[in-house]
């Protein structure tokens, strides 16, 4: 997690304010002493005495300074994290504070600390559903002096404005392109080179070298010795995977709120948090395999990020997911993004345009592998006035006519399943009509469907690890 703006400066704290536990500390020790001193009882009287010395305390002791709250970014959090780190300080004479932290999303929690001369230091952890750019935390602070007879606050203070990273579930296997490029990698390509899989038995040519030559090859073919024969190998190559996010529109799983008309449920995660999540953990397990990864967005037109592979690319990708995010208008591309010649495109959207399924079709017509992932969370018509049920079920239909038409040519849709308590944390279920219920569909994950695409015929198939 990390920050998209400065923090703000802290709020400035109230004065100091008397209590009315000084007044009531010093009326009842008067009224003891005063009832001891007519019933000529000194018992009576003493006890009068520690509540006047207390009073007395509290007011003498007064603290000479504000109790402050700083609010400050955890920048080593774990993706998927909400983390913060608190500071209270007080001057001298401060004896307690109350502190109350709300997080993004209402979740709340309070402590009460002794105050001393140093800070204290508080770090505050929670888990997000939510990713990309949150509101801050806040803190509000109560400070009270010796025997809480003087008092400060409510201070509320904010901490700088969150951008959370997707957390990546674990993949065994994703489809990739059967044209692998380069001479060095994880994956058997179609060309000779260095690698531990028989190509052919050729005969002894320039660049070939000597360790290679098969002397059994030799005396079969070449009696005479006057030709030598050397044992090629199919040289290992790397596979590229471009990840492209529809991040156009970002809706939830409450159809009153589409169209603006509402925020999505702060702890229900949204269209784009599924895409953010599912395009992590693709780019994870692409990357643990030792190939490379890019990462475009359809909804802003910037800088692609360029393919790369390694633990600071997957943080580098998932701070490019972080920021992805519907801005202004949804714009709409003519021309597909320009993506590396033999390399497999991951399309995470809605679907619930044309203009994600037409880039598509484009991609597939220039010979990538293309799979298109259903982010669309399940939808609840609860409270849902009859209107805007019956627009729901019309784009449902044609959400069933673009997969519909994906499908026919040759594109695999496959939707990725929320996660749910029970459930893995990743699971994909095929995009197919949903109806009014939407519960979560038929798991299918992506290593089951790499296998499927591994039993294709040779001249249709897509590698896979």
């Amino acid at each position: 997690m990390s920050t998209t703006a400065p923090a703000r400066p802290p709020a400035a704290p109230g004065p100091w304010r008397t209590t009315s536990t000084l007044g009531a500390g010093a009326a009842a020790g008067i009224v003891l002493l005063a009832l001891g001193l007519v019933l000529g009882r000194s018992d009576v009287a003493l006890l009068g005495v520690p509540a006047l010395l207390g009073a007395a305390w509290g007011w003498t002791r007064r603290p000479d300074g504000p109790v402050t709250v700083e609010v400050h970014d955890e920048p080593g959090a774990a993706p998927g994290m909400l983390a913060a780190r608190l500071r209270v300080g007080g001057p001298p004479g401060a004896e307690t504070a109350r502190v109350r932290v709300v997080a993004p999303g209402g979740a709340t929690a309070e402590r009460v600390l002794a105050l001393t001369d140093a800070p204290r230091d508080l770090a505050v952890r929670t888990r997000s559903a939510r990713t990309g750019a949150l509101p801050p935390f806040r803190a509000d602070l109560l400070a009270y002096g010796p025997d809480g007879v003087e008092e400060q606050g409510p201070v509320t203070t904010t901490g700088p404005p969150l951008l959370v990273l997707p957390r990546p579930a674990a993949l065994a296997r994703v489809p990739i392109s059967s044209r692998l490029r380069g001479l060095a990698g994880p994956h058997t390509s179609r060309r000779p080179g260095d690698g531990t899989e028989l190509r052919d038995v050729a005969p002894f040519g320039p660049g070939d070298s000597a360790r290679r030559v098969d002397w059994r090859a030799t005396a079969r073919r070449s009696p005479e010795l006057d030709t030598l024969y050397v044992r090629r190998t199919v040289g290992t190559a790397e596979a590229t995977v471009v990840l492209v996010v529809d991040s156009r529109d970002d809706v939830g799983s409450d159809l009153t709120t589409w169209g603006g008309s509402g925020a999505p449920h702060p702890v229900q995660p949204t269209s784009l948090d599924l895409a953010r999540h599912a395009a992590a953990s693709v780019a994870q397990a692409v990357l643990d395999a030792g190939d490379r990864v890019a990462l475009d967005d359809l909804g802003r037109l910037r800088r692609p990020v360029r393919p790369g592979g390694g633990r600071r690319h997957l943080r580098r990708v998932l701070h490019g997911l972080a920021l992805a995010r519907p801005v202004g208008e949804p714009s709409v591309r003519v021309r597909a993004p320009q993506v590396p010649a033999g390399a497999a495109v991951h399309l995470f959207s809605t679907l619930l345009d044309d203009g994600a399924p037409r880039l598509a079709l484009q991609w597939h017509d220039a010979g990538h592998v293309v799979v298109v992932v259903d982010v669309l969370p399940p939808v609840s018509l609860a409270d849902a006035e009859p209107r805007v049920v019956l627009a729901w079920r019309i784009a449902r239909r044609e959400r069933e006519d673009r997969v519909a038409a994906l499908r026919t040519a040759g594109i695999d849709v496959v939707r990725w399943v929320p996660h749910t308590p029970g459930r893995h944390d990743a699971r994909l279920g095929p995009s197919a009509a949903q109806d009014d219920t939407l519960g979560p569909a038929a798991a299918l994950d992506l290593a089951a469907h790499a296998r499927l695409r591994d039993r294709r015929p040779a001249a249709t198939r897509a590698g896979a690890r």
